[in-house]
């Protein structure tokens, strides 16, 4: 038997009328899927919670969800990382919170959003600004915390200290995520890992390419893709399958003959998903 589950990442609803929203739920219901999968980019800080409780409403499948860097936009990680946890309904769960999910007989779901973490690439050497230095407030405060006197470029002009900021960030996703991931490989012979940001060099496409050294270290997450490779070896007759976002380019890359990862598109105004195929 098969099942069918739907992926959705970049949605980034707060770009889309309520109208455009409904359609993509109607859409959803009609592929006849048993989940969603929402890879994070929901929308932002301000509506978040608003955007989730609408999926919530309009579906009639449990909703997976992990937070994507855009989630975090306008406030501080905490704060919104608190939000998720509250919104959390039978039918409406935040990962990794929800911990271990059986999607069916032989598949498990675990995620963490991950974080651009700043390994990869050239971040000290980089003249990328990503907005996520400016507005989400643990970035943008980088050793101002406190003082009330903190400037939008305050935590780009210290780049040492971002850069420690965001490996600390990429370590919590990778050491959160481990003991789920092994507890579902010890169950379960194949496991998705539901991420937003690429945890490899070779996964983080742009427009059928491989990212540069100035954009990679916004755009990979180093220590969870070292996680997954460390945890998912050790179980060579396990099937792993990473999906993640952040680009809005799609593509693909195995790391290891047991260990797939798929980056998926996205288009801003034209939020989609994509429809997977698991044993049932």
């Amino acid at each position: 038997m098969v099942r069918k589950i739907a992926w959705a990442t970049d949605v980034h609803l707060n770009f889309v009328e309520r109208r455009t929203a409904a359609e993509l739920c109607a859409r959803i219901r009609e592929s006849g899927c048993a989940a969603l999968l929402l890879g994070g980019d929901i929308a932002d800080a301000v509506d978040l919670g608003s955007w989730l409780r609408f999926l919530d409403a309009h579906l009639d499948v449990p909703i997976y969800f992990v937070l994507g860097n855009h989630d975090y936009y306008g406030g501080a990680i905490a704060t919104v990382r608190a939000e998720a946890r509250s919104l959390v309904t039978p039918t409406l769960q935040w990962l990794p919170a929800t911990g271990v999910v059986a999607l069916g007989p032989e598949t498990a779901l675990v995620g963490h959003g991950g974080w651009g973490d700043a390994r990869l690439g050239d971040f000290m050497a980089s003249e990328v600004i990503l907005n996520d230095y400016l507005v989400i407030e643990d970035l943008r405060t980088v050793g101002r915390e406190g003082t009330g006197q903190a400037d939008w470029l305050d935590g780009w002009a210290n780049k040492p200290a971002l850069k420690a900021r965001l490996e600390a960030l990429g370590v919590e996703a990778a050491e959160t995520l481990r003991p789920q991931l092994e507890k579902a490989l010890a169950a379960y012979p194949t496991v998705i890992v539901l991420t937003h940001v690429p945890p490899f060099e070779e996964a983080c496409w742009y427009e059928g390419r491989i990212s540069g050294a100035d954009w990679l270290p916004g755009f990979t997450c180093r220590a969870m893709g070292d996680m997954l490779v460390n945890v998912t070896d050790a179980h060579p007759e396990r099937e792993v399958t990473v999906l993640c976002g952040h680009t809005h380019s799609p593509g693909e890359t195995r790391p290891l003959d047991n260990l797939l990862v798929i980056t998926g598109g996205a288009r801003y105004g034209e939020p989609d998903f994509r429809i997977l195929e698991i044993a049932g």
